[in-house]
């Protein structure tokens, strides 16, 4: 059965998607809040609106992947509450995504602010 929604329906449900994952996700909690620093960081520093770009899409990245990490654990468990090996792996597979996207912006973060860091010790 297809539904015809408008596009503020659209808007509406991927709200409520973005504020069950900040309430229900206390992982997703703290990507934002490092978020925040790291914005705050980038004025402090002065960062360049290209490096405010890359970190914007490095910060987008990372919380997406932390979405689609619920969105994963959240349709497993509707398929099966008992312990499978099938489902573990599928957990441990999108919290690996996450963990590897997190490395990488991390990494990202020191080459960019590395050089401003270093900067205030000259």
């Amino acid at each position: 059965m297809i539904h015809h929604r408008t596009l503020l329906d659209s808007f509406k449900h991927a709200f409520e998607g973005i504020l069950f994952s900040l309430r229900y996700n206390q992982n997703l909690r703290i990507h934002f809040i490092v978020a925040f620093f790291v914005i705050i960081a980038s004025v402090f520093f002065k960062v360049t609106p290209f490096e405010m770009g890359i970190l914007g899409v490095t910060i987008l990245l990372v919380v997406c992947c932390e979405m689609i990490n619920t969105a994963i654990e959240e349709m497993t468990d509707l398929i099966t509450k008992e312990h499978r090996q099938e489902a573990k792996i599928a957990k441990d597979v999108s919290a690996g995504m996450v963990l590897l996207t997190s490395i990488g912006a991390v990494i990202v973060g020191v080459l960019i602010f590395m050089p401003h860091v270093l900067q205030l010790f000259r």
